[in-house]
């Protein structure tokens, strides 16, 4: 297995710059991996593929305006973007331009009394910075900017398109974008199916940023990221299993929480802390039954734990198929339901 076998060329058209107009209008590509056939939907029919019994798994994370624009000492500009805390004021970083802000340098904002101190290295591209000021946590909230992928080349007019509409734990720098197709009415039409909905939370970091760089995936280090799961998720999921419904995961964010607690007869214990699981093909599933999630990038670990869990060909073979059908990519793109997870 190498990184180039999860390589696809997307035009640069087909990368949404812009969420929807309608929060639920994305198109939905539904893959059933044991025969490859694919189906072409719309978000909205996500309910007619579930069943009474079922539970249904989002992440509750919200995004934190995490983009700091600042000026270094020499009134040059630096950037920071939050990663995750460490500590009381004490955050990992990425920095912009990194070379130039040694340990012990300052980073000013205007019109704000908010100082970043450089403390150290975080590891790897990271670096760790001191957020100085009364109150810095509501001061970033009030001068951050969301985060948007590098993709995204446009301005988001409504940051408010990049929280799901259940977001309520802060701690992101990224949303758990499967999630955000969903509204009020179509989380009601899950529920007038009989369906479970249930809620984890894993704070997205680094690596939805980090591409794998490594010719062999395996070498490549993926970051810890914070999760909880509550005992609620615990007995939805038992009950799940005695009632035989699936528990369907909405996007790789549920995928990774589910499976870091998973035991060996499928179901779940609560747990709270940090995760690190890299899934790549040869996996082996004991949670997740079916998966909703958005298209991925080329050689990411994202693209590996959807081919694990589906089969690397059928996947790439269903991404080919949306991009001759025009799907739009990426966090504002369209989604992919795939029904079951493929034999292992």
């Amino acid at each position: 297995m190498r990184t180039d076998d999860f390589d696809y060329d997307l035009p640069p058209s087909r990368i949404a710059q812009q969420p929807p107009v309608e929060r639920d209008g994305a198109r939905m590509l539904v893959l059933d991996p044991r025969t490859g056939a694919v189906a072409h939907e719309r978000i909205l029919d996500l309910p007619q593929h579930l069943d009474a019994g079922d539970v249904l798994v989002l992440n509750d994370t919200r995004v934190l305006p995490a983009r700091l624009l600042g000026r270094r000492a020499s009134g040059a500009p630096a950037e920071i973007l939050l990663l995750r805390e460490t500590g009381p004021v004490e955050w990992e970083v990425l920095i912009r331009p990194a070379r130039k802000l040694a340990v012990g340098a300052e980073v000013t904002f205007d019109g704000s009394p908010l100082r970043a101190i450089v403390t150290g290295d975080g590891g790897g591209e990271t670096r760790r910075v001191r957020l100085v000021g009364d109150n810095p946590l509501a001061e970033v909230r009030r001068i951050g900017v969301m985060p948007t992928p590098p993709y995204i080349k446009a301005t988001l007019q409504d940051p408010g398109r990049y929280q799901t509409v259940f977001a309520r734990r802060e701690g992101s720098a990224a949303a758990p974008t499967a999630g955000l197709h969903f509204t009020e009415r179509l989380l009601r039409a899950v529920k007038t199916r009989g369906v479970s909905i249930v809620f984890i939370t894993l704070h997205v970091g680094l690596d939805t940023f980090a591409p794998v760089r490594e010719a062999d995936p395996k070498a490549h280090r993926i970051h810890r990221e914070a999760f909880s799961l509550s005992p609620d998720v615990v007995a939805a999921v038992a009950a799940a299993r005695r009632r035989g419904g699936r528990v369907i995961a909405v996007g790789t964010t549920c995928v990774r929480v589910l499976e870091s607690c998973a035991t060996d007869e499928g179901l779940v214990t609560a747990q709270a802390g940090s995760t690190d699981l890299y899934i790549l093909p040869g996996f082996r599933f004991r949670v997740v039954d079916a998966l909703l999630t958005n298209f991925h990038l080329p050689r990411s670990t994202l693209l590996m734990l959807v081919s694990a869990f589906a089969g690397r060909e059928r996947v790439l073979d269903a991404y080919r198929e949306a991009i001759r059908l025009a799907y739009r990519f990426y966090s504002f793109g369209d989604c992919m339901l795939i029904t079951e997870r493929a034999a292992p």
